[in-house]
């Protein structure tokens, strides 16, 4: 009887031999992958009656309630008109129009007047910042999802809302 410290395998070639222990790496790669994942138990479950958020049962609210989980605001670059790209525009063709002669000034003066209306657009951009309010709501079925406001809303964590003209509105329990 061999004793398996002692074991050896026989490859015919070394391509069998380099299949084979790619083969051994993938399994055990697996094997370290399914041994660390988490464990679902049923009480996870987001439809599951014991499931809170913020404090509030999702099995005590109405079929279309949901719960707000979070709020965060954040300051984001507010869309531009042309007002700024065209002032750009115009500066940077008239500085480019002032560099070079011949064919060079024309040149010059289109690049000017693009580069002037990107940097006109994003200096417009800078300027017209507003502040957005993302609301996250998780619903009695274990959905989720976040709705964008750029109004401070009247609702905070743990309130149960409904969705009212495509935004999270406060329900009175």
């Amino acid at each position: 009887m061999l004793h398996p410290a002692s074991a050896r395998i026989a490859f015919p070639s070394m391509a069998d031999a380099s299949r084979w222990l790619l083969a051994m790496s993938v399994a055990l790669t697996a094997a370290v992958i399914l041994a660390a994942a988490p464990r679902a138990h049923a009480a996870d479950k987001p439809g599951d009656p014991a499931h809170e958020v913020r404090g509030v049962k999702l099995a005590s609210i109405c079929s279309v309630c949901g719960v707000v989980s979070d709020i965060r605001s954040e300051t984001r670059d507010a869309s531009a008109d042309a007002k700024g790209a065209v002032a750009g525009a115009l500066v940077g063709g008239l500085a480019g129009h002032g560099m070079g002669s011949g064919s060079g000034r024309t040149a010059m003066t289109v690049l000017g007047a693009v580069g002037g209306g990107m940097a006109g657009n994003a200096i417009e951009k800078k300027m017209r910042r507003v502040t957005v309010w993302t609301i996250t709501v998780v619903f009695k079925d274990g959905t989720v999802r976040s709705y964008d406001s750029d109004a401070e809303l009247r609702v905070a964590p743990g309130d149960v809302v409904v969705i009212a003209e495509g935004h999270p509105a406060r329900v009175e329990r």
